[in-house]
């Protein structure tokens, strides 16, 4: 199917979905993933570039900015993880369709997203991070410190 009848045939099920006001959703076929696939990039997007779109739906917690192996150049199309389920409806709904210095970007839900396969020229850490992706695992511990109260008089 052309990409772009793809994107609209996606507006119009959702603007279905509001005229309907039906208890479930055509998202919810998605539930269980929270990866996106992003098509039509610009090519000279980076992943930090994506991010900062993307960022504003949810915590992201794993991006794969598909590029050339012999030139290293993006091929203009990503998948990227969110922390949260949910915010793959938000940033679909939102930004399916939306242009990105001069192109229209595709947005959609991917159900069984696949990491990349290993390559010969893959480091260990990389193929880490293609696994677990790159979001913060540990818990921040943060230095308490104790209050001084000062009083006040008006």
């Amino acid at each position: 199917m052309n990409p772009m009848t793809n994107m609209k045939n996606v507006l119009k099920l959702s603007e279905q979905e509001l005229k309907n006001n039906s208890v479930s959703s055509w998202h919810d076929q998605y539930k269980d993933s929270a990866w996106i696939f992003i098509g039509g990039l610009p090519y000279d997007l980076t992943e930090g570039d994506v991010i900062c779109i993307f960022s504003q739906f949810g915590e992201i917690v794993n991006i794969n900015l598909v590029r050339d192996k012999a030139t290293g150049k993006s091929k203009g199309f990503c998948f990227l993880c969110y922390e949260d389920q949910r915010s793959t409806i938000l940033a679909v709904d939102n930004l399916n369709g939306i242009k990105v210095i001069g192109r229209t970007i595709r947005v959609d839900h991917v159900a069984d997203y696949k990491t990349p396969k290993e390559s010969k020229n893959i480091t260990k850490e990389t193929a880490k991070l293609y696994e677990e992706g790159c979001a913060v695992t540990g818990k921040i511990k943060v230095k308490e410190e104790p209050v001084e109260e000062t009083s006040s008089t008006v």
